[in-house]
């Protein structure tokens, strides 16, 4: 099943797929074994690459799409590496401090505080697999906030032992912003409408984008243009120094995670990946006895496209990462190539907004959330390698309206397909939009 508009989409599971058969065919495959350790954790991934000197440049790409999507998706600051000689030689200068991936080393060296490394290792001497998971959210007692922090708009909930009373979203541009007090100042507003519609605050959950840690911001995207003085005083505690103005209790998650709990919470069950398309990829996942894997499920940075000319993700510097499959970027890039003229002056909220209210009165505009469903389906085979994955859940922007049942039901097509199971989960439109704050309200035990 190909797109329509981005008619040289490859996906990375078609290209994986391909590689492993011609391994395979060749007779001349090498085991290719990666461990990826980082907060206690070590996950394992097998494949096969070719033997030294057949394939050597294959073997380097292959291996460096591998690594890449099991960093993010997994996180660490040690990667263990059993291959031929040279792809290991290669790797280990991919990525390094001045290789090609140094934007992802220095990213993983921030978050785990720790330097990263690389280290080849026998078959016999390679780690086992280690787990540490974790509950989360679930809890409805007291009378509780729910904040979801979103790269277009902020979204608040208001409830009392489980029952919403309030709910609100207001548009803001953090990604844009390097003012601190912007960012506070935005938040603290929507909390305190919130707190008007409670007789008390319990507590405050958080759901936002980035890696937390301790309820720390060790890195968000949202804060990107923030300094990074400024970022230290002022937004790694954000949220710690807001709850403490309301001398109540705090949980603060990432945000894809709180997407899969809020699937797991409407369907009753678990072995839920939760995705979020807004502004960015948001991702998060809840296995089957209902816990998170403290994994960084940051799948904007994983890969999902290996055509030559794929789209470049301003931060990172690389090309055909989700962030820009799987946003209003996404939407805004289909368009153009569509021919769809847009107003320069737009931002790319208004832009996506103005797109979306072209359904009914433009065709294009269904071919483009149908490839995004091509996209996502073959995105989802993918994500399905390294999670157990029962259903998906949809939320955000990008999945709003008359186009995110296009785009699920392209999805859908594309996975039955390819025998897959896999079932897609897309809430109603208010759910879409306030679900992750109305989830967020029940992470913090009181």
């Amino acid at each position: 099943m190909d797109c329509v508009i981005d008619k040289n989409f490859y996906p990375i599971y078609e290209y994986y797929t391909a590689f492993e058969a011609r391994v395979k065919k060749s007779g001349k495959g090498r085991p290719f074994l990666i461990a990826v350790e980082g907060a206690g954790r070590i996950f394992r991934f097998g494949a096969e690459v070719y033997d030294d000197g057949v394939h050597d440049g294959e073997n380097a790409v292959f291996g460096e799409k591998l690594i890449k999507s099991l960093l993010w998706t997994v996180g660490g600051h040690k990667v263990y590496i059993h291959a031929p000689a040279k792809l290991f030689s290669r790797m280990e200068k991919t990525f390094s401090a001045k290789g090609k991936r140094a934007f992802d080393v220095k990213f993983m060296e921030k978050i785990y505080e720790k330097p990263f490394k690389t280290e080849y290792r026998t078959i016999e001497t390679m780690p086992e697999q280690k787990e540490k998971n974790m509950t989360i959210g679930g809890n409805y007692n007291g009378c509780r906030i729910g904040f979801d922090a979103g790269g277009s708009d902020r979204k608040v909930a208001a409830a009392i032992n489980g029952n919403v009373v309030y709910s609100d979203e207001t548009v803001w541009h953090p990604k844009l912003n390097s003012d601190w007090k912007y960012h506070r100042d935005g938040i603290l507003d929507s909390i305190k409408k919130a707190a008007e519609y409670l007789p008390r605050v319990d507590c405050i959950g958080v759901s936002s984008a980035g890696v937390y840690v301790d309820n720390r911001a060790m890195a968000a995207s949202l804060f990107i243009k923030v300094p990074d003085d400024d970022f230290d005083k002022h937004i790694k505690n954000i949220y710690i120094d807001i709850a403490k103005e309301f001398k109540t209790k705090l949980e603060v998650a990432n945000d894809g995670d709180v997407a899969a709990l809020a699937g797991a919470l409407e369907s009753n069950r678990g072995r839920v990946l939760g995705i979020a398309m807004g502004t960015s990829q948001a991702a998060g996942y809840i296995d089957a006895a209902g816990n998170i894997k403290g994994w960084l499920n940051e799948l904007a940075f994983v890969p999902v496209d290996m055509q030559k000319e794929s789209a470049e993700d301003e931060w990172s510097g690389d090309k055909g990462c989700g962030v820009k499959y799987f946003s209003q970027d996404s939407v805004i890039r289909l368009a153009e190539t569509a021919g769809i003229k847009l107003d320069k002056k737009l931002s790319p909220h208004d832009k996506l907004k103005f797109i979306q209210n072209l359904y009914n009165s433009n065709p294009l505009i269904e071919k483009i959330f149908e490839d995004i469903g091509v996209y996502f389906g073959y995105s989802i085979l993918w994500y399905s390698l390294f999670y157990d994955i029962e259903s998906v859940l949809l939320l955000g922007r990008v999945s709003g309206g008359i186009g995110g049942n296009a785009l699920k039901t392209k999805a859908e097509e594309l996975l039955k397909s390819k025998g897959s199971n896999i079932k897609i989960i897309l809430p109603d439109e208010s759910e879409r939009r306030v679900g992750q704050a109305i989830a967020a309200a029940s992470l913090p035990k009181i």
